[in-house]
C-alpha cells in the first residue's frame, strides 16, 4: 500500500523571477500569448485527457480499499475530485455503512484518514474512533515507534472538529506538540518536509488552488494510479493556468471599461486582487462565468467600503444609504456627484447580474440582491456613526454589526444565486433572513476577527476604523492587548468549529456553495496578512507560483493547450 508519504519534498524548488501578476496586468500581450490555443490542440487535449481519466478510474477500481482511500485523498489535494464525485461518494458510502472506520485493527493513520474523508463528505462519524489513540502516553509511544504518519494524520483530522469535541482538540494539540518537538532533530528524515508542511498548512485550513502544485511537485507512488494521476494533474493544472489568465483579461477589460477609477480618484484600483477571491474559492474549472460574475459583486463591496471608510461625510453617507434602500436612479438628486456615479454603478451592475441569472437559471434574484446591499450599507453607516463620533461600542455589538460589514453576507448572497444550485424558497428565505445563517455568519466572523487581528492594513485604507480587540480591551478592566489577542485566537478557533458543523451537517445549500463558504474562510489569512510595506507577501508568492511556475516549462507529459 502507498504510505502517507505518497509525496516527498525536495530540498530545492524552482523559483520564479516574475513579479506578482498585478504588476504585469497592463502587458496584455503577455497574458494573451499564454491563453491562445489552436482548435486542433484543444481537441487533442480533450481526447488525451478523457483517455487518461478512464485509465485512472480503471486503475483505482483495481486496488484495495485502503489504497483507494489514499487515491481519493490525493485527488482532493490536487483539486481533481470533481471528476470522481460519483466514485468517491459510492466508496465512502460503502465504507460508512460497513463501519470500516471503526475497525479496531486499523492503525492511527488509517482511522484518521477515514474520519477526515467521511466527515468532510457529510457523514455522521463520531470522535469515538480515536478513543484508543488520544492519551499522551499512546501518542508519545507512537513517536518512539516512529509512527510519524499516524501523528500527522491525527493532527490533520483534528482540524475538522465540532463544538464540544474537546478530546479530539486535545489530541490534535498533543500531536502538534510532539511533531513540533520532533522536527528540529530530524531534518534529514525524508518525512520532515511533510511534517513541516502539515504543521504550517493543514489540509482543511488550506486552499487547494494554491496547494495543488506544491503537492504535485513532490508526489510519488509506485502504484499505476499514482503515475496516471500525476499526468492528469499536470494536464489540468496547465488548463487552470490558461483559464485564470483568460479570466484576468476579462476582469481587466471590464474594470477598464467601467471607468470608475477615472471618475472616482479615491477608489482602490485592485481588480486582480478582488478576483483572487473567487479564483481561489470557486475551484471547479467549469465555473469560469461564475468567477467573473462574482468578481464584479466583490468589487462593489470594496468601492462602497471606500465611500464609507475614507471619502464620505456622515451626512452624505446617510443620504447614500437611503438611496440604496430606495433603489431608484431618479431619486438621487440630493447625492453629491461621486455618490451618483457610485450608486449608478451599483444599480447597473446588480440589475445586469440579475437579468443574466434570470435568463440562465429562471429565477430573478433582484429583490434579494437589493436587500443585501441595503443591509451592508446600514452596517457601514452604523460603524461610521460610532467611530466618527468617538463612540466605542461593546465587543458583542461591534462583532454583530462587523459580521455584516465584512461584506461576506452580501457576497455569498450573490454567489448563491450566481451558482444557481439548490435554489429553493427555503434556501432563499434563509439567505434573506436578517439573522445571517450560520454557514455565512461563521465565515464572516472569521474574516472580521482576522481583519481586526492584523496590525498592517491595505495601503489605501486610511479612513475611520475600529477593531474587536480595541472594543474588548475597553470593555474588560485590566485586560491587556496581548490578553485580547489570545482571546481572539481562541474565538477564531471556536468559529471554525461552528463552520465545520454547519458545512458537514445537513443544510439546505448545494455542495458548491458550502465549499465556497469554507474556501472564503481559508482565504482570509492570506488576504489579511499585510506586512509593514502594506503588501500581501503570501498571496503574491502563491499567485506567482500558480501563474508563472508552469508545468509546460517542465516538459509535462501529454498534450498541452
Amino acid at each position: 500500500m502507498t504510505s502517507l508519504i505518497y509525496y516527498k519534498y525536495s530540498s530545492s524548488r524552482p523559483k520564479s523571477n516574475c513579479f506578482f501578476v498585478t504588476r504585469h496586468i497592463n502587458d496584455m500581450a503577455f497574458l494573451e500569448a499564454h491563453t491562445a490555443s489552436p482548435n486542433c490542440a484543444i481537441v487533442d487535449f480533450h481526447f488525451h485527457h478523457a483517455q487518461k481519466l478512464k485509465e485512472l478510474k480503471d486503475a483505482v477500481a483495481n486496488v484495495g480499499e485502503d489504497e483507494q482511500l489514499i487515491a481519493f485523498d490525493a485527488m482532493q489535494h490536487l483539486g481533481l475530485d470533481h471528476h470522481f464525485r460519483e466514485e468517491i461518494e459510492a466508496f465512502l458510502q460503502k465504507q460508512y455503512h460497513a463501519r470500516a472506520y471503526d475497525n479496531c485493527n486499523h492503525q492511527l493513520f488509517e482511522v484518521s484518514l477515514h474520519f477526515r474523508l467521511l466527515r468532510q463528505q457529510g457523514y455522521h462519524v463520531t470522535t469515538d474512533v480515536f478513543n484508543k489513540f488520544k492519551n499522551i502516553e499512546d501518542l508519545t509511544s507512537r513517536l518512539l515507534d516512529k509512527d510519524i504518519e499516524g501523528l500527522v494524520g491525527l493532527y490533520e483530522a483534528s482540524h475538522l472538529s465540532f463544538q464540544g469535541e474537546d478530546a479530539l482538540d486535545e489530541a490534535g494539540k498533543l500531536s502538534h506538540q510532539i511533531l513540533t518537538a520532533w522536527l528540529p532533530n530530524n531534518l534529514d528524515d525524508h518525512r520532515a518536509p511533510l511534517v513541516a508542511h502539515s504543521l504550517k498548512h493543514p489540509y482543511h485550513k488550506s486552499l487547494t488552488r494554491f496547494m495543488a502544485k506544491n503537492f504535485l511537485n513532490y508526489f510519488q507512488g509506485t502504484e499505476k494510479w499514482a503515475s496516471v494521476l500525476q499526468e492528469i494533474a499536470k494536464l489540468e493544472l496547465n488548463v487552470v493556468e490558461s483559464i485564470i489568465r483568460n479570466e484576468i483579461l476579462q476582469i481587466s477589460k471590464w474594470w477598464k471599461e467601467l471607468g470608475l477609477t477615472k471618475e472616482l480618484n479615491f477608489v482602490r484600483d485592485q481588480p486582480i486582487k478582488w478576483y483572487t477571491w473567487p479564483m481561489a474559492c470557486l475551484t471547479d474549472p467549469s465555473l469560469s462565468e461564475e468567477r467573473v460574475e462574482l468578481t464584479k459583486s466583490i468589487s462593489l463591496v470594496y468601492i462602497i467600503d471606500d465611500i464609507f471608510d475614507v471619502h464620505g461625510t456622515l451626512d452624505e453617507l446617510i443620504l447614500f444609504t437611503a438611496a440604496v434602500e430606495r433603489w431608484d436612479l431618479d431619486a438621487t438628486d440630493e447625492l453629491p456627484d461621486y455618490m451618483k456615479i457610485s450608486f449608478k454603478a451599483l444599480y447597473d451592475i446588480t440589475n445586469e447580474t440579475s437579468d443574466r441569472l434570470y435568463k440562465r437559471h429562471g429565477w430573478n434574484p433582484i429583490e434579494s440582491l437589493k436587500k443585501s446591499w441595503a443591509i451592508l450599507c446600514k452596517a457601514f453607516l452604523l460603524e461610521a456613526q460610532w467611530f466618527r463620533c468617538g463612540h466605542l461600542p461593546n465587543a458583542e455589538d461591534y462583532l454583530k454589526n462587523g459580521v455584516i460589514s465584512t461584506g461576506v453576507p452580501a457576497v455569498l448572497t450573490h454567489a448563491f444565486f450566481i451558482l444557481g444550485q439548490g435554489i429553493t424558497q427555503q434556501a432563499i428565505d434563509i439567505v434573506d433572513n436578517i439573522n445571517t445563517p450560520g454557514i455565512i455568519s461563521s465565515t464572516a466572523t472569521i474574516l472580521r476577527l482576522w481583519d481586526d487581528f492584523g496590525s498592517a492594513k491595505d495601503e489605501n485604507q486610511n479612513g475611520y476604523d475600529g477593531s474587536y480587540i480595541q472594543c474588548y480591551v475597553n470593555e474588560h478592566d485590566g485586560c491587556s492587548d496581548e490578553d485580547a489577542r489570545a482571546y481572539v485566537v481562541q474565538k477564531i478557533s471556536d468559529e471554525w468549529k461552528r463552520l465545520n458543523q454547519e458545512c458537514f451537517s445537513s443544510n439546505p445549500f448545494s455542495e458548491s456553495f458550502t465549499k465556497l463558504a469554507l474556501n472564503v474562510a481559508r482565504m482570509v489569512p492570506m488576504m489579511y496578512d499585510y506586512n509593514t510595506q502594506h503588501r500581501l507577501p503570501s498571496l503574491e508568492e502563491n499567485m506567482k507560483s500558480l501563474l508563472f511556475d508552469s508545468f509546460l516549462a517542465q516538459g509535462s507529459p501529454g498534450q498541452t493547450i
